[in-house]
């Protein structure tokens, strides 16, 4: 043996080629066909309301809101966070019932408050986080 020979037992190149065509899905393989029907199967208003709750939580959690509190707390971040889903709200307003866009925005506005609250050196009404789609937010 000298140094060039490999001391490991690495599987065989052909083996390894035959794992990544194995039609069986693992958490290192994972069954993109299989979850792309199931995307297929998703009303866009329930992907459209997921989304926002998505961003909604995550602001929280940079606002400081949650239970580690200001462990998380990145104002900068939060800000990107709450425009983007006043943004999502503002384009998705024709296209989602007043049944899931409601609670959405008061959460939206509950966030936006909390933005406020938070920052330092409050921004002007309407230049706020999200304040370009949603027009000023007053406490």
């Amino acid at each position: 043996m000298n140094d060039a020979t490999p001391t490991t037992d690495a599987p065989a190149p052909a083996d390894s080629a035959a794992a990544a065509a194995s039609p069986v899905a693992s958490e290192e393989n994972p069954d993109f066909d299989a979850m792309t029907r199931d995307i297929a199967e998703v009303p866009a208003v329930e992907v459209i309301v997921t989304v926002a709750v998505n961003l909604m939580s995550a602001a929280a959690v940079k606002l400081g809101l949650t239970e580690d509190g200001e462990a998380h707390k990145d104002l900068d971040e939060a800000r990107k966070l709450v425009h983007a889903l006043a943004g999502l709200l503002d384009a998705s307003a024709t296209e989602i019932s007043s049944f899931h866009a409601a609670p959405l925005r008061d959460g939206l506005k509950s966030l936006q408050l909390a933005f406020r609250e938070a920052s330092l050196v409050p921004d002007e009404p309407g230049q706020g986080p999200g304040e370009k789609y949603t027009g000023p937010v007053f406490g």
